[in-house]
């Protein structure tokens, strides 16, 4: 397949790799032109512009950091749709508010583009392997002939429902993926103030129902003391804030969900936002009086 690829940031950058190692052929344009230079090494066509990748295939990708960047480049000057020839599919990764997909997907429908939304799942480590869970939203057609594409980044490909819908799906997903991390650093910070080897814990726990690859894979990095950004803690608080507008939104309680988007919030304001949102346990060291470095 052609595939044009926009945003070559922590995940796009192994994501569109792992295209070309597909045997698609890619053509990429990003902001920072830096970012760019290891898609070209291995083969990829240089665009000038977001518009450029579209005239040059038929099925474009972004993943970008929230709603107005997706508009930027998709809708506005030298953006997708100002390039995009009929039949054009264009497939926005990035995470974003469901209503703020739909209204996209709107705007590029009158210009003659469909749109999918497919956030994914599996931080940088998925990225790099190439087995994200990439959650869909939109047209049954236009997934079909997206597949091939997915199917190079991810190993759960799924298809949920009408545009907007995959969105709703990460959501859910950044739910229980920021309550758990912030639920795995409050039981290790507990152990560890409890005079017991919180290496010990964790493995008594993965053996039993409190077992989650959260606490398998973040608790031993929390253990580790590896905070170098897998999915930086300013997404996850981003991530959660969506959660909450969309909460407010239609009037639902999120109790569970609020508490752990304050608390990313507490520390983004905490000046670790560019770690991994695993630093959730120095937040929690530092509020117990303990130094969280």
């Amino acid at each position: 397949m052609e595939v044009g690829f926009i945003g070559l940031g922590l995940m796009g950058r192994p994501m569109a790799l792992n295209l070309i190692k597909a045997g698609h052929k890619v053509h990429v344009w990003s902001r920072r032109r830096e970012s760019m230079q290891p898609l070209l090494d291995a083969g990829a066509g240089d665009c000038a512009s977001a518009a450029e990748v579209a005239r040059r295939a038929p099925l474009t990708i972004s993943i970008v950091a929230d709603a107005p960047d997706v508009e930027q480049v998709t809708l506005g000057p030298d953006g997708v749709a100002d390039g995009a020839g009929a039949g054009h599919i264009h497939v926005d990764m990035s995470t974003i508010a469901p209503a703020a997909a739909q209204k996209i997907a709107s705007a590029l429908a009158g210009r003659g583009v469909t749109m999918l939304d497919a956030p994914v799942s599996g931080g940088e480590v998925g990225a790099i392997a190439g087995t994200l869970t990439i959650m869909v939203g939109g047209d049954a057609g236009a997934f079909d002939k997206a597949k091939p594409a997915f199917e190079a980044m991810g190993k759960s490909v799924t298809l949920i429902g009408d545009s907007g819908a995959g969105q709703v799906a990460k959501a859910c997903n950044q739910i229980l993926t920021g309550v758990g991390v912030a639920a795995v650093a409050e039981a290790l910070n507990f152990a560890t103030k409890s005079g017991v080897d919180a290496g010990k814990v964790r493995e008594a726990l993965l053996g039993g129902f409190a077992y989650s690859r959260i606490l398998e894979n973040h608790g031993q990095r929390m253990l580790d003391r590896n905070f170098k950004p897998g999915f930086k803690a300013w997404m996850h608080q981003k991530d959660m804030r969506i959660v909450m507008e969309e909460a407010h939104r239609l009037g639902l309680a999120l109790p569970s969900s609020a508490a752990t988007a304050q608390m990313f919030n507490a520390l983004v304001g905490s000046g670790m936002g560019e770690d991994d949102s695993i630093a959730m346990l120095k937040l929690l060291e530092r509020m117990s009086g303990g130094e969280g470095a």
